[in-house]
Formats: C-alpha cells, sequence, structure tokens
C-alpha cells in the first residue's frame, strides 16, 4: 500500500481524506513532500499553497500556517485556514490585497507588520486561486 491518512484540523471543522498519496506543503523553511512511511516529524508551516493527490488527482488549498504531525501511517495538519483553491472568493481576495497596500503605503496602521501579513495572505489566496 502506497496510501496514507490525511488529517486536516483547523478552528472551525476537521476533514479526514483517505487514500493520500502525496501531500506537500509550506513549511516555514520552504516547501516539503510527504509520502507513505515518511519519517516522524513535526514541521511549523507558513503561509502557502498544499498539494494533494490522491488517486492520480491534485487539489490544491490556501493556508495561513499552522504545523504539520506527520507518522508513518498519517500526517495531521493543524492549520489556522484551509481553503479549496475552488472554493476561494476572488473578489474578497483583491480587496484584501487592495486594503492592505492602501495601509502600507499610507501608513494608517500603527501596526505595519499586520498589514503586511494580510496583503501576503491576500496574495496566496489569489494565486491558489488560479489553480
Amino acid at each position: 500500500m502506497t496510501n496514507f491518512k490525511l488529517e486536516i484540523v483547523t478552528p472551525t471543522e476537521i476533514n479526514e481524506i483517505e487514500n493520500v498519496s502525496y501531500v506537500r506543503c509550506p513549511g516555514s523553511d520552504g516547501s516539503f513532500g510527504v509520502m507513505k512511511d515518511h519519517t516522524d516529524a513535526v514541521i511549523e508551516l507558513g503561509v502557502g499553497e498544499i498539494k494533494i493527490t490522491k488517486a492520480g488527482k491534485d487539489s490544491y488549498y490556501a493556508t495561513s500556517g499552522g504545523y504539520a504531525e506527520i507518522s508513518r501511517e498519517k500526517v495531521q495538519l493543524l492549520l489556522e485556514t484551509f481553503e479549496s483553491s475552488k472554493n476561494i472568493n476572488l473578489d474578497r481576495a483583491k480587496s484584501s490585497i487592495e486594503r492592505s497596500k492602501d495601509r502600507i503605503s499610507n501608513k494608517r496602521n500603527d501596526d505595519m507588520n499586520r498589514a503586511e501579513l494580510s496583503l501576503i495572505k491576500a496574495l496566496n489566496r489569489l494565486k491558489v486561486s488560479y489553480r
């Protein structure tokens, strides 16, 4: 058997996906891939794209970070957000980009780090939506 179980946990839901052959995640130090029998690990995730391969088909998701807990038989993703490329609201993502750029350029926000992170997340959502 070359597949494993993927469990995705967010603050609002738990998704279980059986028979996953590959998952690629945005690690805080760069992307990494997992296949069955991977060495056990806990890895911090950053903002980016998650790719899941099941039955030879790829699906893509946007995330704003979290952690991956990997064992030989299962991968558990503990995520802040998890959004399918097919369900991303383009208008909302574009609006968020414009608001973030406005806050950054006009320095209307006391918390520039928050505005910059908001921009990164919105740009990621937009990029993933085109998958």
